[in-house]
């Protein structure tokens, strides 16, 4: 038995801690029993560095797909290629409004403690430009995250790389051939970047990059290959990381197979949200796991976990609990 899941299993007996050890367990039957997995993140779980534990749940085939914000899909490389030049604010609460300015007029962009640099941004967009302007010449269309495969898989930035690349998720999962879903894409650096060329005229139109709803469509595909109807396996797991637009996106896959297409298909296997948003004024990132039996999400059996507390603190245990560190 690992240190983590020992003393986990020791001390954690009540309230959220022993909804933890409870959601850990249950995710580890769901594998072992052969069922897949999706794990969506929400927040900056990549600029959280989330990925020097969640590329080994990739390679260790503990997760199957993710869907995530356009920022988690950019910033794991954003980290990878500008590691050593981030710079972490430790008393990020005390800044000034004056202090904030003196990083933007820096090129440090600021998320919560952990800035930015720009110029790993702008050293990204340079390739990724290139490779959106040959897609529309050849006639050819992408998801966003095979742009980024395509960049890793050439080789040409390992020699930039200040991250170690066994912690970047992003790599491990073109290791492992898995899709990555970003609902909302336009809403992050590299998606403003994309309308932005194709408004300056860098890149010829917007057709090179397959739209959210091919991305939904390639969801539902790859949710009816993996639901376990054909191997007694069971269906496919959801680990939601935050809220919001990442979860929402991929969970609806289901309702949208059972009442817009109306065909069968099982419900969500198992789900497990951490967040530490409030059930209040119809927000989703909040909502408790019932209120998803409503929407045709999950059945009523569905082993549900609701874990009310900060993400990079919780999600890391759980995951070193699935791999016996």
């Amino acid at each position: 038995m690992g240190a983590i899941r020992a003393f986990m299993e020791k001390h954690y007996r009540h309230f959220n801690a022993r909804e933890t050890v409870d959601a850990a367990a249950a995710y580890e039957a769901h594998i072992e029993a052969g069922g897949k997995m999706m794990v969506t993140l929400a927040g900056a779980m990549s600029t959280g560095e989330l990925g020097i534990i969640l590329a080994r749940m990739i390679r260790e085939d503990k997760v199957h797909a993710i869907s995530c914000t356009g920022a988690n899909l950019e910033e794991d490389v954003f980290n990878l290629l500008g590691h050593d030049e981030y710079e972490v604010i430790q008393d990020w609460r005390a800044l000034s409004v004056e202090d904030e300015v003196a990083l933007y007029e820096r090129g440090m962009n600021r998320v919560t403690d952990t800035c930015i640099p720009e110029d790993i941004m702008r050293h990204l967009e340079a390739r990724l430009v290139a490779r959106w302007k040959h897609a529309c010449e050849n006639n050819e269309r992408k998801f966003p995250f095979e742009f980024l495969y395509d960049i890793l898989r050439s080789g040409e930035v390992e020699e930039f790389y200040q991250a170690d690349p066994r912690n970047s998720w992003l790599l491990a999962a073109l290791e492992k051939g898995i899709p990555v879903y970003s609902p909302g894409w336009e809403d992050s650096t590299t998606g403003n970047m994309f309308a932005a060329n194709v408004l300056t005229g860098k890149v010829p139109h917007h057709q090179c990059c397959k739209t959210g709803t091919e991305q939904f469509a390639h969801l539902i595909e790859w949710y009816l290959e993996n639901n376990g109807e054909d191997t007694g396996a069971p269906s496919v797991g959801f680990f939601q990381i935050g809220g919001g637009i990442a979860g929402d996106f991929a969970i609806c896959a289901v309702p949208s197979i059972i009442q817009d297409m109306e065909r069968e298909t099982p419900f969500w296997g198992y789900f497990c949200q951490i967040t530490d948003a409030e059930v209040s004024y119809g927000g989703y990132s909040g909502a408790v796991p019932n209120e998803k039996i409503t929407w045709g999400k999950l059945d009523a059996e569905t082993p549900k976990f609701l874990i009310k507390s900060d993400a990079t603190i919780v999600a890391p245990l759980i995951f070193g609990y699935l791999l016996g560190d």
